[in-house]
């Protein structure tokens, strides 16, 4: 027989060897888990959200789609909720509920598998946090979290980890956190929850793909339940509320996300965004920063309807257009893949457009709307708000844009020193323009209506838009042809434009927003303000990042800005522009110009008033496609103009405010035909003139006797 003293020896040496491999083993697992430094700095991913100028939340950038709340903006019903299914003896346990794990023990035995688990909430904390902990169903991973559980409640209090638990748990459909789970499944802040809304979300935790109230109603829905009734058996709700909560069905529950506000320009801002990551050490999807942009959410919303209304009316134009001619409809060789019947469905609405034929079919749009003093984006729209797609032809899209270009010509010349009454014969030129194959060729350019006529001041070439006038100012050199490149690159346009005779008819492409850029530089006195989105970087603690200014530069004297806009004035009032005013009822000071290419493929109006400058673009993708005869710029582009302009200078109650003649530019009377010093006998009009370029010779047609 072994003697007592053996005995304990033999054990003594048993436990310490066992206590050695116990460990051994935890400080083995405890290498790849987190330090205690770890833990005391917990940075989790959060969502990054832009928001407007006026303070809504446009659109959000994240990961995991997380919003950290703090624990006391959680409703208590929230919490209980959590704690009654997942953890009833989370106030009591050192993070490791050693009933939990003798029951799991012998459920585990007795079923021969692992079919119980035993995890607390703050073991679940610890697998959600850090991934050395893993997620696979073993004992491994069991060991790894109750001793990464227990370090947790060392170095927090139990509502910190709760906090922590209610923002990082996974609810599904990508939705980490109660905050960002309450706006997918309610579209309200968590602080708004209710008993069964607060159970339901509970309800998803175990397994949110099973438990989906989207996927899975009537699962979630007994799910919500059960968790209904733990909440009841210990006391967290009476009778009545758990009964009250329990009728309830998921009519609050959302099917979708709500698609984020002002699509074109949030994404642009991601873009710039990307751009920015690098130098301010910053990540746009998780550091949970707040963007704050110069967009107006009431403008976007008015610039998305003005638009949508405009593009319908122009869609049904085309269709038509495309239904009543039989050649044009056969001749379109893209259309044979498919049969006449269909595509006519597909343009009625009556089927889905197939992708491959959206950019021959849909018109499109771009719309740009600008502060002009500081060059702030108010609204944003790069393509039709009925079918969004990735591509910004706001910013991305280049176009030929006709007559809008004019202005840039114009610019020229009244720098150069003529007046707004220099005249000029209104006959037919020819010009030598370069083909894609780089042959050249003669072309006759005409006026929009085909007309001729005799001397033209500047005022009317500008008001009736006249192609010849414009194009005797290049030739003329009153206006050469490499100054008006660098008038137009001045203003803001960086596309290479081609210095040849046919620059006066805007042919090379310029994107949307440089326009609308451009043009806001005559709006405010001849000073450029570069275009920008972003007022503000913040990060989740509100410091701030980044802080983003306007970039002025003066690119015309403050007197030609004012002979320009008053030229510009005289198309809205009394020219191509004028069904703004008969038709939309937009009467205030404002100036602006129609654009239209050659085979109608680009429709355009670009205005300001001294608050807001705004420009749209309408056409086809495929610029082959023609908008059709007629579909002119007044036609096709000016309705979303002078929608939106109306609306928005009403919706924000501005003043109204006339463009502020300079010292420099002088009334002058002269006679209307010769546009000379009148004499008596002369028909006068008054007209304005910059100092020392009023008339000085005597009228000589009416002469008295």
């Amino acid at each position: 027989m072994i003697s007592l003293k053996k005995y304990f020896l033999y054990s003594s040496i048993v436990v310490f060897i066992g206590l050695t491999l116990v460990f051994s083993s935890i400080l083995f697992l405890s290498k790849n888990l987190p330090s205690v430094e770890q833990l005391e700095n917990y940075d989790p991913d959060l969502v990054t959200r832009i928001y407007s100028s006026d303070g809504k939340v446009l659109d959000e950038l994240f990961v995991q789609k997380r919003v950290f709340t703090e624990l006391s903006q959680i409703p208590e019903i929230m919490q209980h909720a959590v704690v009654s299914s997942e953890d009833r003896k989370f106030y009591n346990h050192w993070g490791l509920s050693l009933r939990s794990v003798a029951r799991a023990i012998m459920i585990n035995t007795l079923s021969l598998s692992y079919r119980q688990g035993f995890s607390t909430l703050t073991q679940q904390l610890a697998r959600n946090l850090y991934k050395s902990v893993g997620f696979e169903d073993s004992i491994l991973r069991k060991v790894k979290e109750v001793i990464t559980a227990i370090q947790i409640e060392r170095t927090y209090t139990k509502d910190e980890i709760l906090e922590m638990y209610l923002n990082t748990v996974h609810f599904g459909h990508g939705t980490y956190g109660v905050e960002a789970a309450t706006k997918r499944f309610f579209g309200k802040e968590s602080k708004f929850l209710s008993i069964d809304e607060s159970a339901l979300l509970v309800g998803l935790l175990p397994a949110p793909a099973s438990y989906s109230p989207i996927h899975h109603p009537n699962r979630a829905l007994r799910r919500r339940n059960t968790v209904l009734r733990l909440m009841r058996d210990q006391n967290f709700i009476n009778k009545m509320q758990y009964q009250e909560a329990r009728s309830k069905d998921l009519e609050s529950v959302q099917e979708f996300t709500k698609r984020g506000s002002a699509p074109y320009f949030t994404e642009y801002v991601r873009r710039l965004l990307e751009k920015e990551d690098t130098e301010l050490n910053i990540n746009i999807y998780r550091d949970g920063l707040k963007i704050f942009t110069t967009l107006d959410s009431r403008l976007q919303e008015i610039a998305e309807d003005a638009v949508l209304k405009t593009v319908i009316d122009d869609q049904n134009r085309l269709n038509k257009r495309l239904f009543n001619n039989r050649e044009e409809f056969e001749n379109l060789a893209y259309l044979t893949i498919y049969s006449e019947d269909s595509i006519k469905m597909m343009l009625e609405g009556k089927d889905i457009l197939y992708k491959d034929l959206r950019a021959k079919l849909l018109v499109q749009s771009a719309f740009v709307a600008l502060d002009p003093n500081t060059g702030g984006i108010l609204a944003m729209v790069g393509g039709r708000p009925d079918y969004h797609d990735q591509y910004n032809r706001a910013v991305q899209a280049k176009r030929q844009p006709g007559s809008v270009f004019k202005p840039f010509v114009y610019t020229t010349a009244i720098n150069n020193g003529y007046p707004v009454t220099e005249q000029l014969l209104n006959q037919p030129v020819v010009l030598n323009i370069q083909n894609m194959d780089g042959t050249w060729v003669k072309w006759k350019p005409q006026n929009y209506d085909g007309s001729t006529g005799g001397l033209t001041t500047f005022r009317e070439g500008l008001r009736k838009s006249m192609n010849l006038i414009s194009v005797r100012m290049v030739q003329q050199d009153i206006a050469p042809a490499e100054q008006v490149k660098q008038t137009a690159k001045r203003m803001g346009i960086n596309t290479d434009i081609r210095a040849v005779d046919a620059i006066a008819l805007g042919t090379s492409e310029v994107f949307p927003m440089e326009m609308v850029a451009a043009y806001s530089a005559l709006s405010n006195k001849g000073v450029y303000s570069k275009p920008f989105a972003i007022t503000k970087i913040e990060d989740r603690y509100g410091n701030v990042i980044k802080d983003y200014f306007p970039e002025r530069s003066e690119v015309l004297s403050e007197e030609t800005a004012y002979l320009m806009t008053n030229m510009m004035q005289t198309v809205m009032d009394r020219g191509t522009g004028g069904s703004a005013r008969w038709k939309y009822k937009f009467n205030r000071p404002a100036a602006g110009k129609t654009g239209t290419t050659q085979g109608w493929s680009d429709a355009w109006f670009v205005g300001f008033t001294p608050q807001i400058a705004a420009g749209c673009w309408f056409g086809v993708d495929d610029f082959k496609v023609p908008l059709g005869p007629g579909q002119d710029g007044s036609k096709a582009a000016l309705p979303a103009w002078a929608r939106f302009m109306k609306t928005a200078h009403d919706t924000l109650d501005l003043p109204i405010e006339k463009f502020e003649k300079p010292s420099g530019i002088i009334d002058f009377t002269i006679c209307n035909i010769t546009k000379k010093v009148p004499r008596p006998a002369c028909p006068v009009e008054k007209e304005i003139y910059k100092k020392g370029t009023e008339p000085t010779q005597n009228c000589k047609l009416h002469r008295t006797r």
